[in-house]
């Protein structure tokens, strides 16, 4: 069985002690390829070190997540947009918008937005998307934008928002949201009408430990490695067998990113 993990913060500074571990864990769980996730310029940069490090398994995106935004200034927004053209990224994001924290004030959020769906416009990229408590707002804006190649990153919404991204041409990553037994219930039923052609599986590790790990880890960080979990759980909910989901995971995330 062959996985590709699509956004794992493996530049979070919970994995420098054991980085080099977690990525052999990682591969003898079948975990062939992950996208190290950039959220900050500064994270950007490492995620294409890692990338760089290791190339063929680990490959990047160049973005700055909303709560972020405010650090986006002229002189950053030009580095970064330098920094995405860089042959390991393979997606523009983290980018979107987070109405649920407000870490960033929501007009610099949107404008943040714009501007990196204008980069991911201007080098022909995918973009890895974010949106939690934005809906309306989210969808304005990529639909202004002519966004139909991006992944809704951690999709952990209903029905109305799934159709909605769908129409616009998206694809959706499922991570270990759906292992929860309280709050991942109404995803099952969501994750049903997914096509096979645009789901993909993420475990955003160290976050989102799937919760039905048994024995679960003592240090509750989330790794590369938990990723076959997350694939039992949709699989489990779509009613088809775990290694089905695998293959048309991995091969709908080779195809979106264009990886070897």
């Amino acid at each position: 069985m062959e996985l590709i993990d699509i956004g794992v913060n493996l530049a979070h500074d919970s994995f420098d002690a054991d980085r080099a571990a977690v990525l052999q864990h990682a591969a003898a769980a079948g975990v062939t390829r992950m996208v190290v996730t950039g959220a900050s310029v500064d994270g950007t940069r490492k995620a294409i070190e890692l990338a760089d490090a290791h190339g063929g398994v680990l490959f990047a995106t160049a973005g700055v997540h909303p709560h972020h935004a405010a650090d986006l200034t002229p002189a950053a927004l030009a580095e970064l947009a330098a920094l995405a053209r860089h042959p390991a990224v393979v997606a523009v994001g983290e980018c979107g918008l987070d109405y649920f924290r407000d870490f960033s004030p929501r007009d610099l959020q949107r404008r943040a937005f714009a501007q990196q769906l204008e980069i991911a416009a201007a080098l022909g990229k995918p973009v890895f998307l974010h949106q939690r408590d934005a809906h309306d707002d989210f969808l304005a804006i990529l639909r202004e934008h002519g966004v139909g190649n991006g992944v809704a990153h951690c999709f952990t919404a209903g029905e109305r928002e799934r159709d909605a991204y769908l129409e616009l041409g998206l694809h959706l990553g499922i991570t270990g949201w759906i292992n929860d037994e309280r709050r991942g219930l109404p995803l099952r039923d969501v994750v049903k009408g997914i096509p096979a052609d645009r789901l993909m599986l993420e475990t955003d590790a160290p976050y989102l430990l799937p919760r039905d790990l048994r024995p679960m880890p003592k240090s509750r960080r989330n790794e590369p490695k938990y990723l076959p979990q997350v694939a039992a759980a949709v699989a489990a909910a779509r009613g088809e067998s775990i290694d089905a989901v695998a293959a048309h995971s991995t091969a709908t995330a080779r195809r979106f990113f264009g990886l070897p």
